[in-house]
């Protein structure tokens, strides 16, 4: 069963650290939007620190008139070894919103899951490791490759980086999953060629003096001129509770422009919410991801750029196109670019 949390700690740590309307700048919506048609909204809970926004939002969706937040969690394992099962739950209704590596809402789009991607949140955030013998992307022929499990994140983002540079996937890598021991720490025993690591795994090989870097989608085109995590909702969600699904993609965009702008405070909020336990790391993490770019960069684009990729890699069916009219809807990012003009 998921784990839900009310996260009343963590609103009692916002408020002691500034003052919760201070600190994220939370005003009341305009009242000739409308009330949301529901006052309680459920977001999944992941691993992945660099989707911070929707933990940092808990005060500014309180403004926006959610009175009863959840953060819901899927069993660890069940996420590591088979994302199908987080998209399961999101089609059962065990939570409304998800902030979702783009890979993965196109692929759960693909498969028929009730996905609705909303916007983006931002770009980078992976990089890819590697060992003395390996020097770039090429190289990566014939090597193992560590990953939580065929179809994670970490497989998603590295098959196409992969086929980029004309590297057959499926037949020219060697995909290691082990069920016992985590990728990062085999190749930190150096049993694999490479490991491609999502915050705060980056992070702590960096402080290990681990491998060296030959991928950063931070920075590296074309990976850096599109978004890598996504914000979707739940399409019955989406359809039945416009104003609310408005309400919840403005918060999130708003906690998006506080970790830009002020990714100390963004990052001891993960800490003292218990969503991380490194502050080290997280503000790392938050200070070199470029949360800004929400306005800057299309949304669309990048949700075209990986259906194309997952469709060459033979991961996906549906053409870019199809994705694209199954599983977004841009109404409610489009209205707030107008609004939140920076």
């Amino acid at each position: 069963m998921p784990i839900m949390h009310t996260r009343r700690r963590f609103l009692t740590a916002t408020l002691s650290l500034a003052g919760a309307a201070g600190l994220v700048h939370a005003r009341p919506a305009l009242a000739g939007e409308g009330a949301p048609e529901i006052t309680s909204v459920r977001i999944n809970k992941s691993p992945s620190i660099c989707n911070a926004p929707r933990y940092v939002a808990e005060e500014l969706l309180r403004a926006e008139g959610f009175t009863d937040i959840r953060y819901v969690s899927v069993p660890p394992d069940a996420f590591l070894e088979a994302p199908r099962a987080v998209y399961q739950a999101f089609a059962r209704g065990d939570f409304d919103f998800i902030t979702d590596f783009a890979p993965l809402c196109v692929n759960a789009i693909d498969q028929g899951m009730p996905v609705t991607v909303l916007a983006g949140l931002h770009a980078g955030c992976f990089e890819l490791f590697a060992n003395e013998h390996v020097h770039s992307i090429a190289d990566l022929r014939g090597k193992s490759i560590g990953v939580d499990a065929l179809g994670s994140p970490q497989h998603m983002f590295l098959a196409p980086i992969a086929a980029h540079v004309g590297i057959d996937p499926s037949k020219d890598i060697n995909w290691v999953v082990s069920p016992s021991v985590k990728p990062m720490q085999l190749f930190i025993d150096g049993k694999l060629d490479g490991f491609l690591g999502l915050p705060p795994e980056p992070q702590e090989l960096h402080a290990r003096r681990v491998g060296h870097v030959i991928v950063d989608s931070t920075v590296d085109r074309p990976w850096s001129q599109y978004f890598c995590c996504m914000l979707a909702g739940r399409r019955e969600f989406v359809q039945k509770y416009p104003i609310a699904t408005k309400r919840v993609t403005r918060a999130i965009l708003k906690a998006a422009d506080l970790c830009a702008t002020e990714p100390a405070r963004a990052a001891r909020l993960l800490v003292d919410g218990g969503f991380t336990k490194r502050y080290d790391y997280a503000l790392q993490t938050l200070s070199g991801l470029p949360y800004d770019k929400w306005r800057e960069y299309d949304a669309e684009d990048t949700v075209r750029f990986y259906a194309l990729r997952l469709h060459e890699t033979g991961f996906i069916r549906s053409s870019p196109q199809k994705i694209i009219a199954d599983g977004t809807d841009w109404r409610f990012l489009n209205e707030l670019k107008r609004e939140m003009k920076a």
